[in-house]
Parts: C-alpha cells; sequence; structure tokens
C-alpha cells in the first residue's frame, strides 16, 4: 500500500473519533440537559442527520476544489464540534449539545469519503484492499473515541465531559495535521475534469447499470441492517432479555470489533473468491444472524449473532464500495460517490431512529423480521446484475 492510503488510515483514526464519542456520551449528557426524558437519546441521532445533510456539499466541494482541501475542513467542523459540546456543558445548554452533534455528523460525512480517495491512490485490481485498510482506522476510533469522553469524568463538578469534549476537539486537530502534512491529493485530475467540461454521463444514464444498484444496495442494505438491529440490542437484552447492563456493552464492544477487524483479509477477499462470492457471504452472514437472534435470547444468542451481524456488514460494506468504480467514470465519480454516500446513510440514519420504536411495537423478534425484506431486495439487485453482466463493466 502506497504512503497515501495509510495516511488516510490514520486520519480515520483520529477523525472518526466524533463518532463513537457522541454514540457513547450524547445520551448520557441529553438526560442530564433534555428539558424531558424523551430527548434524551436526540444527540445520538443527530450525528447521522449531519452526516446525510453535508454528504452532497460535501461531494460538490471536492469536485471543484479537491479532496485534500475538502478534508481538512471537515477535520475542522471535528474542532468545532468539539468546542461547541465543550461549550454545552459549560452552560448547560441542550441546544448547544444538538448544534455539536449535527457539526460533528458534517465533518463524518467528509471522513466517509476517506476510502474512496484511498482507491483513488492504488491500481485498480487494489482498491478493495485500500478501502478495508482504511476502515481498520475506525478500529481504533471506536476505542479512542470512548476513551477521550471519559477525560475529567468525575472531576468536573457543573461541567461534566467538558474536558472529553475539548479533548475531541485535539484530537481532530490531530486529524488536521496528519491530513495536511502527509495527504497527496488529486488536484490537477479534478481541474482538468472541472474546467475541461469533462462531466461525464448524465445520473440517469449511469443508474440504469444494473452494476451500480448492486453496489448501492450492498452498501445501504449493509449499513441499515446492522444500525437497525446494533440500535435495538442494548434495550433488548437490558429490558426483554434481562441482562446486564455490563453484558450489553461487551456485546456491543466485540460487534465492533467483527466489523473491522475482517477489514484484515476484506481486500485480499475481493481479489481471491470475487466480489458475487463475498457479497453473498455477507448476506448470508445477516440471515445466519437474523436466525440465531430469533431463536433466543440467552447471552449467547445476542454475542454470536452480533458478531455475524458485524462480519455480514464490512463484506457487504467493501464488496459495494469495492464494486462501485467500476460503474462510472472517472470524471463521474464525485456525483455518483455522493449519491452513494446519501443513500447509505439516510438508510442507516432512518434504521437507527425507527430501531426504538420497531423494537417497542413489534418486540425483538418482530424487529429482526423487518429486516428480511431489505436482505431479499439486496439478493435480488445482485441476481440482475449478474444475470445482465456485460463483458467488461469498467467504462473506458
Amino acid at each position: 500500500m502506497p504512503l497515501n492510503v495509510w495516511i488516510l488510515v490514520a486520519a480515520q483514526a483520529f477523525a472518526m473519533c466524533t463518532a463513537p464519542f457522541i454514540v457513547f456520551i450524547g445520551s448520557l449528557q441529553g438526560r442530564l440537559l433534555a428539558p424531558s426524558p424523551e430527548f434524551a437519546t436526540l444527540p445520538v441521532g443527530l450525528v447521522v442527520v449531519g452526516t446525510v445533510l453535508a454528504i452532497k456539499p460535501a461531494t460538490w466541494l471536492m469536485e471543484r476544489i479537491g479532496r485534500k482541501p475538502v478534508m481538512l475542513l471537515g477535520a475542522l467542523m471535528g474542532v468545532a464540534a468539539g468546542l461547541t459540546g465543550a461549550a454545552s456543558s459549560w452552560s448547560g445548554s441542550f441546544t448547544l449539545l444538538c448544534a455539536a452533534a449535527v457539526i460533528g455528523g458534517t465533518g463524518l460525512a467528509v471522513v466517509h469519503q476517506y476510502r474512496f480517495a484511498a482507491m483513488e491512490s492504488v491500481a485498480p485490481e487494489m482498491a478493495g484492499s485500500a478501502a478495508a485498510r482504511v476502515l481498520l482506522g475506525g478500529l481504533i476510533a471506536a476505542w479512542l473515541g470512548p476513551e477521550v469522553a471519559l477525560i475529567g469524568e468525575g472531576g468536573e463538578g457543573d461541567a461534566p465531559f467538558m474536558t472529553g469534549w475539548l479533548g475531541l476537539a485535539v484530537i481532530q486537530a490531530t486529524a488536521i495535521l496528519v491530513l495536511a502534512v502527509g495527504y497527496q491529493g488529486r488536484r490537477e485530475r479534478v481541474r482538468e475534469t472541472v474546467h475541461g467540461g469533462a462531466g461525464g454521463r448524465p445520473l440517469a444514464e449511469i443508474l440504469r447499470q444494473p452494476l451500480v444498484w448492486a453496489a448501492i444496495s450492498s452498501a445501504a442494505v449493509g449499513y441499515a441492517v446492522m444500525s437497525f438491529i446494533m440500535t435495538a440490542t442494548p434495550l433488548s437484552m437490558t429490558e426483554l432479555g434481562g441482562h446486564e447492563l455490563t453484558d450489553a456493552k461487551r456485546v456491543i464492544q466485540i460487534h465492533i470489533l467483527a466489523m473491522y477487524l475482517p477489514s484484515l483479509i476484506s481486500g485480499w477477499l475481493t481479489r481471491t473468491i470475487g466480489l458475487p462470492v463475498m457479497m453473498g457471504a455477507g448476506l448470508l452472514a445477516y440471515g445466519t444472524c437474523i436466525a440465531l437472534a430469533a431463536s433466543g435470547i440467552s447471552l449467547h444468542h445476542y454475542l454470536v449473532a452480533l458478531i455475524l451481524l458485524g462480519i455480514g456488514w464490512n463484506f457487504l460494506f467493501v464488496g459495494g464500495t469495492t464494486l462501485l468504480p467500476r460503474g462510472y467514470h472517472d470524471a463521474e465519480r464525485f456525483r455518483v460517490q455522493g449519491l452513494n454516500d446519501l443513500v447509505v446513510f439516510g438508510s442507516q440514519a432512518t434504521a437507527a431512529l425507527s430501531a426504538g420504536a420497531v423494537l417497542s411495537t413489534l418486540a425483538w423478534s418482530g424487529l429482526l423480521m423487518v429486516a428480511v425484506p431489505f436482505l431479499v431486495l439486496h439478493a435480488l439487485l445482485m441476481l440482475v446484475w449478474l444475470t445482465r453482466k456485460p463483458a467488461s463493466e469498467q467504462p473506458s
């Protein structure tokens, strides 16, 4: 892997910290500051809302000024989120806490583009490995974010978590330094595309390719189903299964490990067994996860199901990300990547925000069954792609 990819891995490890930081701390601080208990989890949901709202502006800017300036801007938004969160702790303002979550989400929209930047830094046959390597940075962020959140916990008096928020700002500033010094962008290619008028095909024509829909659905269904089940798991374990909160925490931690550790081999798998088999394995892991989770509520049922959920997410997300560039020309990449992430993270937001209501209405087994039609939909889109697969899918 070239240095550019490892720079992006390091930058992701720092810049992605906003997500686990707010997921961990948002509801705790929200419970302290919210005007009523039902709003306590609102900051966690607003992170995803901020991400969805910022995807199109971020890719639009990247197409015009290049990836690196926008990456630096995204990390700067992370710094702003940390400072705004610290201000919310200092003033006891729930509104500022929500604002910090939205600002942090806008920075994460840029971080999600790192995998495409990594793929552009390597030969086409190594694209899957490059995308998978960048995801490994998320494994570090998943551990680092909650650790930073607890800095100074217990010694802040009337401003709980303020030191943690300031720590997040420092972490994001470190990401700025890593990107500014290490990342080498492709600004000259961007100038040629924009000013030369080589904008590529209309989006409607690009979307007529079954390959593009198979790629988008792989990442979108992978993210939505994972987020849907993961979000409901702690509540299901503690309120329906009667397990301790520490057990739920352990299951989620192991689930996150299962999401990112396969990145050590998933890029290699894209080259050895091929994308259709890898994506099919992801669907199989999801199907087995649902069957196992629906069969019992013991700790081991939850644990093994969430491990399979993490592995399935990795295979579907890496598979879809690797497949997508085969459906567009270089000049079209920002539009297609922006649409892809809008669908992916819009689906994630819908799934995460609806999981609690679905669980309370349909219970755990009903929630699991709701996910099944989406897996079937992706399987059908893959079937259409494979049966209509042309001799060469990569645009010239």
